[in-house]
């Protein structure tokens, strides 16, 4: 007896300082959304891998990150609305098996070596599709699972969960393609699936009345929630927000190629090095957000981030010291993380749960719609007046958006 209650007691301080882990739903939920993030990363990292080997192009691979992306911004305001109308668990079943049965296609076509470059641009767009119904509903979840207190100790656990896979997922790819090819982590991914449906399909969840979204039109619930969202003086500023960062802010990854190979001169090694600080920076900072609390004032823990993210972005974009700029990218994956999550929290707390899917729909669009057209935005700018001052430019406006944000918005920092 005495062995079991020391053998307890770290389990009982780890919840007691994540108390979204004492809810047994949400543990169920996060080890198979750590299983299943790994699987995506692996994927991720063969596909594209597997692209450029057949193509030899760097188009391709910008046109297969267009078609898995491109969903997002077609299709998640109608996810927004599902996740209103019908269970959300249901929701999140059915799109992973879904999930399950386009990656086992793609396990196959590469195995029996039937695929084309085609093949991969509409699975993906697929893929994409399933993930713009998915990822409201999934987001809406949280609170389901964990309530209002312990919402923001999940959504940063849900984001350690994420970089820990970012961070596993592609090392264990690369391994792998090497030895067995790239359908292995295809039909890996398509294996982890199968964990977060069977994590989902266990939990044990109150029934909840119907939803009013439910008993209006599709039309009049999607022009319901819009109408919602442009006039809630709280919602409506933080998704400006978001998209601001999104836009200008957070396509700064896609030119840390020209950082590594022209301006610190530090090659394909340094880039890897430059990409594992942003991570680093991510992961320690969901870690630290994790710990803190649902109590923590997520107020200036959104304001410092927003300008602690710009600030450094606004240093990295002119310098040319190596270490200086390996500094600042481990702020800016650091604040870029921590707004958001508390942006999230912030939201979802603030909003009633009928309109919970159609908010975070509008939040996913914000925040993961708007960097492909930023990527856009920005190479153009850098193609004209050259990439630091494009990133600079950017950087800059993110810190506007920030303090405008809290001259207007002066009472968010009571949150």
């Amino acid at each position: 007896m005495p062995n079991a209650v020391v053998l307890s007691l770290p389990t009982m301080n780890i919840i007691n300082f994540l108390p979204a882990l004492k809810h047994s739903n949400f543990r169920l939920f996060w080890a198979g959304q750590l299983i299943s993030l790994t699987g995506t990363w692996m994927h991720q990292m063969a596909q594209g891998w597997l692209v450029y080997r057949m193509t030899d192009s760097p188009f391709y691979l910008g046109l297969a990150g267009t078609a898995a992306s491109a969903p997002i911004l077609l299709f998640t305001l109608a996810g927004g609305v599902l996740a209103d109308r019908h269970p959300r668990r249901k929701i999140l079943i059915s799109a992973h098996l879904i999930l399950l049965l386009l990656t086992l296609t793609l396990t196959l076509l590469t195995y029996y070596e039937q695929l084309t470059v085609w093949h991969i641009l509409i699975l993906g767009f697929l893929i994409g599709t399933v993930h713009a119904f998915e990822i409201p509903a999934r987001q809406a979840f949280l609170i389901d699972m964990v309530g209002p207190d312990n919402l923001l100790n999940a959504i940063a656990l849900n984001s350690t969960a994420f970089h820990a896979a970012r961070m596993i997922g592609p090392a264990i790819a690369g391994l792998l393609i090497v030895q067995f090819g790239p359908a292995l982590c295809f039909f890996i991914n398509t294996l982890s699936f199968s964990a977060f449906i069977f994590a989902l399909a266990t939990m044990r969840l109150p029934h909840k009345a119907v939803s009013s979204a439910e008993k209006i039109g599709i039309k009049q619930s999607l022009r319901q929630g819009i109408s919602y969202i442009y006039h809630n003086k709280e919602v409506y500023p933080l998704l400006l927000l978001v998209g601001t960062m999104s836009f200008f802010g957070f396509p700064y990854i896609s030119f840390l190629p020209v950082y590594a190979q022209d301006i610190l001169q530090t090659g394909p090694t340094g880039l890897g090095t430059l990409m594992g600080f942003a991570g680093a920076g991510a992961f320690t900072g969901a870690v630290l957000l994790s710990f803190r609390g649902g109590s923590t004032r997520k107020g200036l823990i959104m304001a410092g981030a927003g300008i602690t993210f710009s600030i450094a972005l606004i240093i990295f974009s002119i310098s040319k010291l190596t270490w200086l700029s390996y500094t600042m990218l481990f702020f800016i994956g650091f604040g870029a993380i921590n707004q958001i999550a508390t942006v999230n929290s912030i939201i979802q707390l603030s909003v009633p749960d009928e309109m919970r899917g159609r908010v975070m729909s509008a939040f996913t669009t914000m925040f993961l719609g708007m960097a492909p057209l930023g990527n856009f935005t920005l190479g153009s700018l850098a193609h004209f007046t050259g990439t630091r001052t494009a990133l600079t430019t950017g950087a800059i406006l993110c810190l506007s958006g920030t303090i405008l944000l809290l001259l207007k918005k002066r009472g968010i920092l009571r949150m």
